[in-house]
Formats: C-alpha cells, sequence, structure tokens
C-alpha cells in the first residue's frame, strides 16, 4: 500500500476551503487531539451515504478533541461534478458540519495514499497516522453497521489504547487522478 504507513508522520498540508480560508493540518493539530481526514468526493454514490455519519462521528466526538477535515481531490477534467463552486454547494445541500477542502494538485492524496472515495485517516495529535481505511463495514445502509471502524479508531485513540483494526481496505470509487 502507497502512502503513509500506520505509525508514520502523515504530510501536512495546506489547502483551501469552501470557506474561502486557507486550511493547514498543523493548526488543526494544535486545536485538536486527533484528525480525521475523509477523502470525499461530490458525485460518489458510497460517500453521499455516508454523510449522515460522518456528520454524526463530528458531532460525538467535537467536545472530545476530535475533528473531521473532508478532502475533495478528484481531477475536474475527469469528474466536472467535483469543482470547487460544486463542493460549496454540495456542502450547503448536504448540512456539512466540518470543513471541506480542495486537493486540486492531488498531492495529499498522493502523499496518504488515498485511493477511494471514500477512505479516512486517523491522525493522533502529533500528526501520527493512526488509522486508515473505511468508515465502517456497512457502506450501503448505516444499521447494517457491525463493525464501526473509524468510530472504534477514535474511541480507542482518546482511550490511550492500542487501535485494532489499524488498516481496513477501502471500498468505493476510485479517486479520479489528473
Amino acid at each position: 500500500m502507497n502512502g503513509t504507513p500506520i505509525n508514520n508522520y502523515a504530510p501536512d498540508f495546506e489547502l483551501p476551503g469552501i470557506d474561502d480560508a486557507v486550511h493547514h493540518l498543523a493548526r488543526y493539530l494544535e486545536n485538536y487531539t486527533a484528525v480525521a481526514v475523509i477523502f470525499l468526493a461530490n458525485q460518489c454514490p458510497e460517500v453521499i451515504q455516508y454523510l449522515d455519519r460522518l456528520k454524526q462521528l463530528q458531532q460525538d466526538y467535537q467536545s472530545q478533541g476530535i475533528t473531521l477535515v473532508g478532502i475533495n481531490a478528484n481531477d475536474v477534467i475527469q469528474s466536472p461534478e467535483d469543482n470547487f463552486e460544486e463542493m460549496k454547494v454540495f456542502a450547503e445541500v448536504h448540512q456539512l458540519n466540518f470543513p471541506y477542502l480542495r486537493d486540486v494538485t492531488q498531492d495529499v492524496a498522493q502523499s496518504f495514499g488515498a485511493t477511494n472515495t471514500p477512505e479516512a485517516f486517523l491522525l493522533d495529535g502529533q500528526g501520527i497516522l493512526r488509522y486508515r481505511g473505511q468508515i465502517d463495514d456497512a457502506p450501503t445502509s448505516a444499521t447494517a453497521v457491525t463493525q464501526p471502524y473509524l468510530r472504534m479508531a477514535m474511541t480507542q485513540l482518546l482511550a490511550g489504547q492500542p487501535i485494532t483494526p489499524s488498516q481496513t481496505n477501502s471500498k468505493g470509487k476510485p479517486i479520479q487522478w489528473r
């Protein structure tokens, strides 16, 4: 698997958000115990099915010092509906409660080793990757979840426990590379 290995430092990033501000991973790490980076795409059916679960995670963990950060790295030539303006519309329509950033160069997605949308990367407060992969084991149905991987990883991280599993194979649509 390419990208950042588990227990290694994740790449710092500086990306534009739909709020027209520049978002730095380093600032998030200063202000949160952990950061869950989720690679998203506006037109991905799995992403849309996960949005309520992601918003619930943000709601449940923000007060405990964890924030979600969505990143869209899809190439807009192949996936025009992932352009910056459409991201703003998407966030408003779906009432996102976490930052949504644009990785135009795809450098961040490549350095993380992201392959699909949605795909989650949980970083501890030092910026070390502790979990990567699926959000849970039931992309198409919130009621069918038996393994809430990301939620378990967040809980284990906050409790200072080892994260198991630390890696799962993400499923969803492949990132549209340039």
